[in-house]
């Protein structure tokens, strides 16, 4: 999990490199062909294309369709607003996630978990304190993605009563590059070499990281590897200053901290709950 926070750090720092030669969505969309390349490559010398076996194609393309529009919004943020602040709003995907497992799934979520959301809900006006400035398009986008990427967690919790982890991510990434081509086709411009090159390298890294993600799911309970997922605030934060000269303020690592702690707590919960 600490790896894959890391790799989503310096991902994020790459999708803010790219998006300055070109728009978000054609960054999303080499992205995902890449990334794509990379999973094609490593199941052919490994598992075989047969670990692609399923019967739930349905549910992979709702769920990539619900990514999708994490994706792009998400891209988007990131290209628009301070690259620290953006990755502090994306701790709220649990609490979402949370208030979505209840109002959708009809799961029993508690008073100690909704006091949890709401105390976490706090962090973010922390970080955003609307009151100051006014709410800006970029930040609402990020919390845009962040509720999509709740939606998306939510089926990836059913796919993976009989999928494996292989087949979710590969699934993932073969639906969602037809699907991000089509908005980056009304973008289009042809990337030079040197931009390609930092777009493989991104499909890469956010590759690796989706991988050493589940992965760490596999080895520990979520309540276990959850707060080294955290090390993706201060290492973006590192990278933001040293390559862009972003400092967060205080206020913004006070409500990083709120929506952490609250987050934690709920993956603590959650974890007590299905031990029984």
């Amino acid at each position: 999990m600490l790896l894959a926070a890391m790799a989503f750090g310096a991902g994020n720092t790459l999708i803010r490199h790219a998006t300055l030669s070109l728009h978000p969505f054609q960054v999303a969309f080499f992205r995902n062909l890449f990334s794509l390349l990379f999973m094609l490559s490593w199941i052919s010398a490994s598992t075989g294309f047969g670990a692609l076996r399923t019967g739930r194609l349905r549910l992979y393309v709702t769920r990539a369709l619900t990514g999708l529009c994490a994706m792009m919004t998400w891209f988007w943020g990131v290209a628009n607003m301070p690259l620290a602040d953006a990755t502090a709003l994306s701790f709220t995907t649990p609490l979402f996630t949370t208030m979505g497992a209840a109002l959708l799934l009809g799961e029993v979520v508690r008073l100690r978990r909704w006091v949890a959301v709401v105390v976490g809900f706090a962090g973010v006006l922390i970080i955003l304190r609307p009151g100051v400035d006014s709410l800006s398009l970029a930040a609402l986008a990020v919390l845009t993605s962040c509720v999509f990427a709740a939606l998306s967690a939510l089926q990836v919790r059913t796919l993976a009563r009989s999928e494996t982890s292989t087949a979710m991510v590969t699934y993932m990434v073969l639906l969602l590059t037809p699907m991000s081509l089509v908005p980056a086709l009304f973008v289009w411009r042809w990337p030079d070499l040197g931009t390609l090159g930092w777009l493989v390298l991104l499909g890469g890294v956010l590759t690796g990281a989706h991988v050493a993600m589940t992965r760490s799911f596999q080895l520990a309970e979520a309540s276990a590897v959850m707060p080294y997922d955290y090390a993706k605030l201060p290492f973006t934060a590192l990278l933001a200053y040293l390559l862009y000269g972003e400092v967060m303020d205080a206020w913004g690592w006070v409500g990083a901290g709120v929506i952490a702690a609250s987050t934690f707590y709920i993956a603590h919960r959650e974890a007590r709950a299905a031990r029984g």
